[in-house]
């Protein structure tokens, strides 16, 4: 038994890997992945003790930047994992942890950096110019964060056209029908869970979509500075968006009642019909496995009443390791 068990009413997260689902609870994260012969192989992440449930975990605003900044090299490492899974290589997981771990995760930071934020910012300041707006800062910082929007509502549409990301977004779905069904009390069988909505007010697709509208908030107080400046102020204040529109995410999500936050949150909840798929029994099947595993591990629920498969013990190294 843990020392801290985990209420019920504790907000779990998770994300869709290759072939299957990564649930992260407070204490630990469970990674299930269908692998090529049919099964489910299932491993468990404890997680930052620090980060998830020290005093960070409390603070405001510092909260979302370290626990987005651990998030994103835990999910990295899964997709590895999940990836050698599917393709039947478990034993060869560590190929993509150390220094290529680290070089993953550097040049997805950086392709997101350019395309989301310079990107924007490049192509606001070219139309100030062409358009004569020099004078109008507060515009073109609007211009710029619809920029930034149209960029990434068609990234997601783009890429969702390809096979592959489309079962990852099926995945995707399976992970936020079974949260919601859990958060209903309901029984956790694929066939239940497969009445639930695909929407859920957490996503990090809703994050991303805050992140724009704060992001035309706090950049429409810094005028137009000369672009290299601009571009500087636009990466470093990332962390600070980040942790502004992390506890937006926190308060809506717990205020579902209020009908106004029900109004605000629909285009959060419409983004998402672009990164999720309506998942099959078999999709749902493995993100109740890796759910029921978080359960399990944090003393939520019995092992018999988990009814798992054959858990494999799969170390995922830290990224370096």
């Amino acid at each position: 038994m843990s020392d801290n068990p985990v209420p019920k009413q504790f907000s779990y997260g998770g994300q869709a890997v290759i072939e299957g689902v990564m649930m992260r609870g407070a204490h630990k994260a469970a990674i299930a992945v269908r692998n090529p012969e049919g099964g489910i192989v299932i491993h468990e992440q404890p997680l930052n003790a620090t980060v998830y449930r020290g005093k960070i975990a409390k603070t405001p605003f510092i909260r979302g930047m370290i626990g987005l900044w651990d998030a994103l090299g835990l999910g990295t490492r899964a997709l590895m994992w999940s990836a050698n899974v599917a393709l039947g290589e478990e034993e060869d997981s560590k190929i993509f942890t150390g220094p290529i771990g680290w070089a993953t995760l550097g040049v997805s930071l950086a392709f997101g950096i350019g395309l989301f934020f310079i990107l924007p910012t490049a192509t606001a300041s070219l139309l100030e110019s062409l358009l004569g707006l020099q004078h109008s800062s507060f515009l073109v910082n609007v211009l710029e964060g619809f920029i930034r929007l149209a960029i990434l509502v068609g990234y997601i549409a783009l890429i969702g056209q390809m096979k592959d990301v489309k079962r990852l977004f099926g995945y995707h779905g399976a992970e936020h029908k079974t949260i919601n069904a859990y958060e209903a009390g309901a029984e956790l069988t694929p066939e239940v869970v497969a009445k639930y909505p695909i929407e859920h007010p957490r996503c990090g697709t809703a994050f991303l979509l805050t992140v724009v509208f704060v992001s035309i908030f706090v950049f429409s107080f810094l005028g137009r500075p000369p672009l290299p400046l601009l571009i500087l102020s636009r990466v470093l204040l990332i962390p600070v968006i980040a942790g502004i529109s992390y506890e937006i995410i926190r308060f809506t999500a717990r205020h579902m009642d209020n009908r106004v936050i029900r109004w605000i949150i629909i285009p959060n909840l419409a983004l998402q019909h672009l990164t999720t798929r309506q998942p099959d029994l078999t999709m749902i099947e493995v993100a109740i496995a890796a759910f029921k595993r978080v359960l399990v591990s944090e003393d939520v629920i019995t092992e018999q009443e988990a009814d798992l498969p054959i858990h494999v013990e799969q170390p995922v190294p830290a990224a370096g390791d």
